[in-house]
């Protein structure tokens, strides 16, 4: 058995007329059609109720019943378990036993919302979308805009880079006539460039979780908040000591060259950079008691890797021979072996018992 479902998810027929839903029957639909004609000519859901009817009398090859079902005004949850509820009472009223597939019937895209409901309740063979001629797709444009608008994270896609390309115009005109500079305009374009760049690849989030994580660790007294700093302040000054290194070299370099001595000049100050983060980050793991012996490892991997590539790049330089290149990784691979054995056996042997005899989850069962 075939049911055509007129669907009126607002509830256009209820409030304009007198007529009580669920409406169930041929002519009983064709008298609700006919009274919200009356109420409102230009409702679009009198055309769902006519083309419910027109299809019903059009299918003569199996039994076929129409009904009618509405939800509320205002709530979508509300309206969709409103359609709902009506769909199990026109169900339980239909007095047949076979199978009953849907055929549902709606005005627009928003009706079409609560088919996920309908489909919950009973198979759905097809839906029929009924729009006005003239109008043809008029509503489905006018909800998928609405929707658009309403939606934060899609209002944040589409309308700020919308509103970031107009801007560009009238900040061209701004700049002329404050007489500034042209290359302000480009600084302008660059700082939007780079905001779009930035909503586009979700940086807001990052910047958001690194701003909450700092405030929680300056109200949690975290030393890491002033190590990283520190680290921070010795990285920048890093970076400068590799410039000035580079520019100092007499040119031609080769590439090979060009990052020997970028690293030759920075080296030294990115190991006490990450010393100074890793001590740190062992101080705070000690205050929570959470410390590690394995924790400190770090900072002698840090020296062990930065006196590597110290030699390295000063052999590349020709600054050093390559007796003082073994010696140095030597030197760097023992100071790894060394710390890690040293740390391993320190936890194996002054760490309480318990802490080897239990789990992530709990004592062990052994």
């Amino acid at each position: 058995m075939l049911l055509v479902l007129c669907v009126d998810l607002d509830d256009d027929l209820g409030r304009k007329t007198d007529v009580e839903t669920p409406v169930v029957g041929r002519d009983a639909v064709l008298d609700a059609a006919v009274a919200l004609a009356q109420a409102d000519p230009e409702d679009s859901d009198v055309n769902v109720l006519f083309e419910g009817v027109h299809i019903t009398d059009e299918i003569t090859d199996e039994p076929v019943e129409v009904a009618a079902v509405t939800g509320v005004d205002g709530s979508d949850v509300a309206a969709n378990r409103a359609v709902g509820e009506e769909v199990d009472t026109v169900l339980a009223s239909l007095s047949t036993s076979e199978d009953v597939r849907a055929l549902v019937v709606t005005d627009g895209a928003q009706d079409e919302s609560v088919i996920p409901v309908i489909r919950s309740r009973i198979r759905i063979d097809g839906v029929r979308r009924v729009v006005v001629r003239q109008a043809q797709d008029l509503e489905s444009m006018y909800y998928t805009i609405k929707q658009v608008l309403d939606d934060p994270e899609t209002r944040g896609t589409i309308l700020v880079p919308l509103g970031i390309l107009l801007l560009i115009y009238p900040l061209t005109i701004a700049v002329e006539s404050l007489g500034l500079p042209v290359s302000s305009l480009g600084i302008i374009s660059g700082l939007l460039g780079l905001y779009v760049l930035a909503r586009g690849l979700g940086a807001e989030r990052l910047l958001d979780e690194a701003a909450d994580r700092a405030t929680s660790g300056l109200y949690a007294g975290r030393v890491t908040i002033i190590t990283y700093v520190v680290a921070a302040a010795l990285l920048a000054i890093g970076g400068v000591s590799g410039v000035a290194m580079l520019e100092s070299r007499p040119t031609p370099l080769s590439p090979v060259e060009v990052v020997a001595a970028l690293v030759y000049g920075a080296i030294q100050w990115f190991t006490v950079a990450g010393i100074t983060s890793s001590l740190g980050r062992v101080t705070d793991e000690y205050l929570h008691d959470e410390f590690e012996w394995r924790y400190l490892n770090a900072p002698f991997y840090v020296l062990a890797i930065g006196g590597v590539l110290h030699g390295l790049s000063a052999f590349f330089l020709g600054t050093r021979s390559l007796e003082y290149l073994a010696v140095v990784l030597t030197g760097g691979t023992l100071l790894g072996l060394a710390s890690t054995l040293a740390f391993a056996v320190a936890e194996a042997r002054l760490d309480p018992p318990e802490r080897h005899n239990q789990g992530p989850g709990g004592p062990s069962s052994e």
